[in-house]
């Protein structure tokens, strides 16, 4: 196995497992608006090693064991960095955007690098399939819409900790940089690109008619 996904999760383990037993290292590393704003710009990255519980923390992990892979053996080492990395980014920013007058405003989780890896896995083997409970297989495309479905209801719902925009900064984020990297995608997996933008777009559109 790949040791630069192998270091992620650990980091993300380790992190996390801090994060778990030492409340006062949760609240200076977490994402939280107000601090970000006052100059403490160090929690839109650390945050994405910190996760709300330990399911949080295994979900997240599970889902970036299963979809890694894809990305490394199709655009390298540097790239999966580039899109693990510049999806963490994308969802801190995103997450900025849409709380920036929320100075309360917290959350954690690799949700957003995560789910960039995601649709960067999907865009280039659309035809992935995934054993939902390792039993019901479902396509991987859909697998990631009904991901963000469940952010937007996480959104909504305000009822946890969890980085919910950071998974649509991330999708944003890896989306883009997959394409840049193999704008060929464009015209071999037309049909997926739409259906990949469908999430995004709708999230936008709900936050557009003020309904996040």
């Amino acid at each position: 196995m790949n040791t630069i996904l192998i270091g992620i999760i650990v980091a993300n383990v380790l992190i996390s497992y801090k994060g778990f037993n030492d409340f006062a290292f949760f609240r200076k590393y977490e994402f939280h608006v107000g601090s970000i704003r006052s100059g403490e710009q160090i929690r839109m990255l650390s945050s994405g090693f910190l996760h709300a519980d330990m399911m949080h923390l295994i979900f997240n992990m599970l889902t970036l064991w299963f979809f890694a892979p894809v990305v490394l053996n199709w655009l390298g080492n540097f790239s999966f960095i580039l899109v693990y990395f510049g999806s963490l980014i994308f969802g801190s920013l995103l997450t900025m955007l849409f709380h920036k007058n929320d100075y309360s405003y917290r959350a954690v989780g690799a949700s957003g690098a995560v789910t960039g890896v995601l649709y960067s896995a999907i865009l280039l083997q659309p035809d992935m399939m995934l054993g939902i409970f390792f039993v019901i297989p479902v396509p991987a495309y859909l697998f990631g819409i009904l991901y963000l479905l469940y952010s937007i209801y996480g959104m909504k719902a305000k009822n946890d900790n969890i980085g919910h925009t950071a998974h649509f900064g991330g999708a944003v984020g890896g989306y883009l940089i997959t394409l840049i990297k193999e704008p060929a995608l464009l015209v071999d997996h037309t049909l997926m690109v739409i259906l990949l933008a469908i999430p995004i777009i709708v999230l936008f559109g709900m936050a557009k008619l003020g309904k996040l």
